[in-house]
């Protein structure tokens, strides 16, 4: 199949391009996060980045609202992940995450936003069938929802379905290491890529689905040189959760970012602020307010 490889892609002002050189003064409105271009971000500018060594940051998002904010604070790419089944939905896992739910979210996020990336993940048992069903499915995100890309969890297993969404006009990120809608199977979230057996299938499994076509690949839960060590052998773009300092990207769900996951949060996950807290304590004013007689006063009141 016919992919654009790094040489094919304009290198931004500034960085080496392919053999060697480099095209001037580095030009900072061409970057993914702090750039000041209102257009979408789109694959072409991921795969620049990746050219130039710039990293960049990706969070979840499942909302119009929360996804603007994210996009005004200049976040390149949103993930509308199945996450969404845990932290948004209340389900156990991923797994019973639909595709009607998947559109609907989706199609919210792409309604709030106006620069980033949106990229709407496959769920369970939408495209482990064929990569017809993939294709169908993924065609439904971009569609209906209006998403710029879709992602998938497998390396070799889907690389078919890959290739196929990637030849329709679908950009595909691929998601291997340990991926979250084999819990049963897994019986857990184990670490991936331990043991020279397992780090050389996690390899193949990256290098499957770039010959594929994907344009990114999510490395979870996996040893951080190993992740570092997949960084240099593709030349596309890794995005790391759990996977350590050497991936190309980071990506985290924003309610673990925030702090508003209440319980056990991974090791992985650094939480920037205390939502949760931020929250309760608003909820709890409000209540005593109300309960006290002093809200609504004479401002919040018509005549």
């Amino acid at each position: 199949m016919t992919q654009l490889s790094p040489a094919q892609i304009p290198a931004a002002e500034g960085t080496t391009a392919a053999g060697g050189g480099t095209t001037g003064k580095a030009d900072s409105s061409k970057a993914l996060y702090g750039g000041k271009s209102s257009r979408r971000v789109t694959v072409r500018d991921i795969a620049a980045a990746k050219e130039r060594g710039e990293k960049w940051p990706m969070l979840t998002a499942y909302d119009a609202m929360t996804a603007s904010v994210f996009d005004e604070a200049g976040i390149p790419v949103l993930l509308v992940g199945d996450s969404m089944g845990n932290c948004h939905l209340g389900y156990e896992s991923t797994v019973p995450v639909t595709m009607d739910e998947i559109t609907i979210l989706s199609a919210a996020v792409v309604r709030g936003t106006k620069r980033a990336l949106i990229v709407g993940d496959l769920p369970f048992g939408a495209y482990q069938e064929s990569p017809v069903q993939a294709l169908r499915n993924a065609t439904r995100l971009v569609k209906e929802a209006g998403v710029g890309a879709v992602k998938l969890e497998g390396g070799e297993r889907s690389a078919h379905q890959v290739e196929l969404l990637v030849s329709a006009g679908i950009p595909v990120m691929a998601h291997v290491g340990l991926t979250p809608q084999s819990v049963n199977a897994y019986g857990g979230y184990p670490v991936q890529g331990r043991g020279e057996e397992a780090a050389q299938q996690l390899l193949r499994d990256a290098k499957a689905v770039q010959d594929a076509g994907a344009f990114a690949v999510v490395l979870e839960a996996v040893p951080a040189e190993l992740a570092a060590e997949v960084t240099r052998s593709l030349h596309i773009p890794t995005v790391g959760i759990g996977a350590g300092i050497g991936c190309d990207a980071q990506v985290l769900v924003w309610t673990d970012m925030a702090g508003l996951t209440g319980g056990h949060v991974p090791r992985f996950v650094k939480q920037y602020a205390n939502v949760r807290e931020v929250l309760g304590t608003a909820a709890k004013d409000f209540a005593e307010e109300v309960v006290g007689g002093t809200f609504p006063a004479k401002e919040h009141s018509f005549r």
